[in-house]
């Protein structure tokens, strides 16, 4: 089965809409689906719910998103670098789910998983855990210790940034751009994957595929993303 779509807007035709909950991979800029983002903002959906770790920079990534206003509700566990994201929380405009990382992660995993909630200790005590149901479970030493129950997230639609593709959307992902691009995919109702290679079906070491293209419903050909560096430092002279 080809999944292969002609470009980015064609690959969202029909499947966004006003009010609906997004799941999109990468960590800061690294393996991020920029040419579909750019599509989203295109599409002109409003009142979005946007899953994803943070919310790129300003002009860039997600951050287009926030320019124009679409989104309504971030769920993410990093907030900086990005000084419409501040300018907009601190207003009251946008709607912020603090989430910490590796909780978010594992949010994700459950719900692609098909795991409704999980106990972590991860944030007990903490603003974390407010309005959140707290149990005793044994430690590591047999004592009881106190845990946060988090409950999993899944999205309308995810979508998700590729190395290499092949035409039934079987994904491999490059080095750190895999990040949070695998838990994304797998968890959601439907997901549109954006690769830099697309080859045929077959070409791919099984063996090195990372998202199998049962998860994957459309796929777009993206070869020459714009691959930024979010902070570049250099040592002084």
């Amino acid at each position: 089965m080809n999944k292969l779509y002609p470009n980015a807007r064609a690959a969202l035709e029909g499947i966004v809409a006003d009010g609906m909950t997004l799941a999109v991979g990468g960590f800061g800029l690294c393996g991020i689906p920029e040419a579909l983002i750019e599509a989203l903002r295109d599409s002109g959906a409003k009142g979005l719910t946007v899953i994803s770790n943070n919310a790129g920079v300003d002009g860039f990534g997600l951050g287009v998103l926030l320019e124009t206003r679409q989104v309504r509700k971030m769920i993410s566990s990093y907030v900086g670098d990005n000084d419409e994201f501040e300018r907009q929380y601190l207003a009251g405009e946008l709607e912020l789910e603090f989430t910490p990382q590796g909780t978010l992660a594992e949010k994700l995993r459950a719900g692609g998983a098909g795991i409704p909630a999980f106990f972590t200790k991860t944030g007990y005590g903490t603003v974390v855990a407010e309005g959140k149901e707290t149990r005793q479970f044994p430690g590591l030493e047999g004592e009881p210790e106190w845990y946060v129950m988090e409950r999993a997230l899944r999205a309308d639609v995810s979508l998700v940034k590729a190395w290499k593709a092949d035409t039934a959307g079987n994904l491999v992902y490059r080095k750190t751009a895999r990040n949070f691009n695998p838990m994304i995919a797998a968890a959601s109702r439907l997901c549109v994957a954006e690769a830099e290679e697309v080859v045929p079906l077959g070409a791919l070491d099984a063996d090195s595929i990372h998202t199998p293209g049962i998860y994957v419903n459309r796929l777009v050909h993206n070869p020459h993303p714009e691959k930024r560096i979010e902070q570049r430092t250099v040592r002084r002279a």
